[in-house]
């Protein structure tokens, strides 16, 4: 089927997203592993001398084509899920999962990536193809290659079971997500809700046809409700549906994901045996900044230790304010976060839903762009391509007039688009025969949409957090497009070491606390005005409120994760529930009901790629706090944080210089040195 048939085949420029339907997948898919078989075949095959472009460019150029067509059709599941598409999408998943099985297995593959290592002309190769070189050596180690035939069988079959309940487990939790509603008929159980809230209710209750109010467990939809609602039963109601979701207490029994996470997990140590490791969490390292489980462990404890009186005065402090101000003897679950808000309000006289009347989807847009603009001498300007849906903004970014790379912007949640926030690429960098092929991003969030209110559309209203979110996955869209290396096997985000991709993105948020930038960023839905000095300052002042105990929470999922796939038995009597217990035991200072099912939709470990890597966001803030005290200092110097020298080298050391040399590598030729934790306390509020 060719390209004019199958919009999946065609690779002339970007996604024809309009084109794209559900039966285009099978035969794009079959037709793209028929083409990367006999390719595979062909380069098994003896040579004379093997070479970078005799060999490594066939196979690049065939397996990009199906990276990118398999690409388009996992971020359709991800952002517009019908069941006809995750149905074409199931049925091809094992298809793919064993085609790159069998590719990191290949001995024939491996001994020729072998001889190029040992070869004369190897000396002579950029920094860029070695680097590629001793990834796919290391890749195939890992991939199963040096098994004995009868192990290899046994490994595809667990890397196949493994995607199917990555699968599973992800859909569960959408499922569980969309099919869940809460309708409240009268307007006074609302009480202290903020209004657009309540209007958005009103219309997704109107879209159903049914009277009063909506509400979903949609982050935009639940958390206003922990948040403000006066009515304990209510936010007792929609805390017990959320941390159930996707578990034996939910709606559905076929949406309970605990078996799902136990055969993750036992074949996950299988896999990590079969390749001679003594647990999975070694494996995952292998690839990593981190050198053993025994290191991210004491990281971890390390910070709980430093966090741990901090977490205990917010606890405390919290219980106290809540007794005596809310008439709350006993502070519940879903009484946290309604308190902390009141709290917050009474402490630093401003309410989160003040903050966001100042931060209009339009003027956000423009302040982040001009921070990218003046930070990486770029240009952004809207452009138009094919889109998944009529919300989707695309843009592009230049450099001296000419492209550097673009990216697409979804903003606001759905049904049918998976949670969270997210930055998946779309195309690599790569240097081809006809010129250099610039990178493409997906920049997903989940916001509330714009809301119509007395037959007036108004601007969706961010939250600060949410303007954090969101430049934090431009900071990874920005990585894979800043980039300055050619070869796309360590072009932007590709070949970044997993725990130091987090980087760029920590290291964006810190933008969001400047006054220099929120100033410019901010606009009062009403009356246009911006941000005033004195409501910045108080949100400066509560910066690190209960910063304790959001660092021991953090904490508590790393660790948790490291354990699961470090010293647990999956096969033993305990089960991960058993497992996150005994962590919080050990370190957090708020335990949760015995109901929260938390593990069931922590869809970053069991369906995400963070397998033994939820520390990576802990681990990348060190390095992004770190690489930002150099903006600090230069604005204590020149007086602008926005220096343009510091923001030239970083791009030029951090983002440009993409997984072409190690992390460390490009954090010491920014910094002049070592990482040092002391700025990650000190923006925590947690210098001694």
């Amino acid at each position: 089927m060719n390209s004019a048939l199958n919009p999946l085949l065609d690779f002339s420029g970007l996604p024809r997203f309009e084109a794209i339907l559900p039966e285009h997948v099978t035969p794009a898919i079959s037709t793209l592993l028929d083409e990367n078989r006999a390719i595979v075949k062909r380069l098994e095959a003896p040579m004379q001398k093997v070479t970078w472009e005799n060999f490594v460019e066939p196979l690049d150029d065939a397996t990009e084509k199906l990276g990118r067509a398999w690409g388009i059709v996992g971020h359709l599941n991800a952002v517009v899920d019908t069941p006809e598409l995750r149905a074409t999408y199931n049925e091809n998943l094992p298809k793919i999962t064993e085609f790159w099985t069998e590719l990191g297995q290949n001995l024939a593959l491996f001994e020729k990536y072998k001889a190029l290592k040992a070869g004369s002309d190897y000396a002579a190769l950029n920094p860029a193809r070695k680097k590629i070189i001793e990834n796919a050596l290391r890749d195939f180690r890992l991939g199963g290659a040096e098994l004995p035939e009868d192990r290899k069988t046994r490994f595809a079959e667990i890397q196949e079971q493994q995607a199917a309940l990555s699968t599973k487990f992800s859909e569960n939790v959408l499922d569980a997500t969309n099919h869940y509603a809460l309708f409240v008929e009268n307007e006074a159980d609302l009480s202290g809700l903020p209004d657009d809230v309540k209007q958005a209710a009103r219309a997704a209750a109107e879209k159903d046809g049914k009277p009063g109010y909506k509400f979903t467990l949609h982050f935009p939809s639940y958390f206003p409700v922990l948040q403000y609602a006066e009515k304990r039963e209510l936010r007792e109601t929609i805390y017990r549906a959320n941390v159930a979701k996707a578990s034996e207490l939910g709606e559905k029994p076929e949406w309970d994901n605990t078996q799902n996470i136990g055969e993750i997990l036992k074949l996950r140590d299988e896999e990590a045996k079969l390749l001679g490791f003594r647990n999975f969490a070694e494996v995952s390292l292998v690839p990593k900044m981190a050198e053993t489980p025994e290191q991210v462990i004491s990281f971890l404890e390390d910070l709980a230790q430093r966090a741990r009186t901090f977490a205990e005065n917010d606890l405390a402090e919290l219980r106290v304010f809540a007794k005596k101000e809310l008439g709350l003897d006993k502070l519940e679950a879903w009484d946290v976060t309604y308190a902390s808000e009141k709290l917050r309000q009474q402490r630093y006289a401003f309410s989160e839903q003040e903050v966001k009347q100042y931060f209009p989807e339009p003027k956000v847009i423009e302040g982040l762009f001009r921070v990218i603009q003046t930070l990486f001498s770029v240009e952004l300007k809207p452009d138009s391509a094919p889109a998944w849906h009529k919300d989707v903004k695309f843009y592009r970014i230049e450099r001296n007039g000419r492209l550097v790379g673009q990216f697409y912007l979804d903003l606001y949640a759905r049904n049918g688009k998976r949670g969270g926030a997210w930055m998946d690429d779309a195309r690599g960098r790569r240097l081809t025969k006809s010129g250099v092929q610039t990178p493409v991003a997906y920049l997903t969030c989940n916001f509330t949409e714009p809301a119509v209110v007395d037959g007036k559309a108004r601007p969706a209203l961010f939250t600060h957090d949410e303007v954090i979110t969101l430049f934090h996955e431009t900071g990874h869209g920005l990585h894979h497009m800043l980039t300055e290396v050619d070869e796309l096997g360590v072009s932007g985000i590709s070949g970044v070491e997993w725990d130091a991709v987090e980087l760029p993105s920590r290291f964006m948020e810190n933008f969001c606390w400047e006054w220099d930038v929120l100033q410019n960023m901010t606009s009062h839905v009403d009356t246009g005005a911006p941000l005033p000095r004195e409501l910045f300052d108080k949100m400066i002042a509560a910066k690190n409120f209960q910063s304790g105990l959001q660092m021991l929470r953090q904490v508590e999922f790393a660790l948790f994760d490291m354990h699961l796939h470090f010293d647990h038995d999956p096969y033993g009597p305990k089960t991960a529930r058993d497992i996150l217990n005994d962590v919080r035991h050990r370190v957090a200072v708020m335990i949760p009901p015995e109901f929260n099912r938390f593990e069931n939709s922590f869809g970053h470990i069991f369906a995400g790629g963070y397998a033994a890597g939820y520390y990576s966001y802990k681990w990348a803030e060190v390095l992004s706090a770190d690489a930002y005290g150099a903006f600090e200092e230069a604005g204590a110097i020149g007086g602008n944080i926005l220096s343009i020298d510091t923001g030239r080298k970083f791009q030029r050391e951090i983002l440009g210089a993409g997984g072409a040399r190690t992390a460390l590598e490009s954090f010491k030729a920014f910094r002049g040195r070592e990482p040092t934790i002391d700025a990650l306390l000190r923006h925590s509020g947690m210098a001694s």
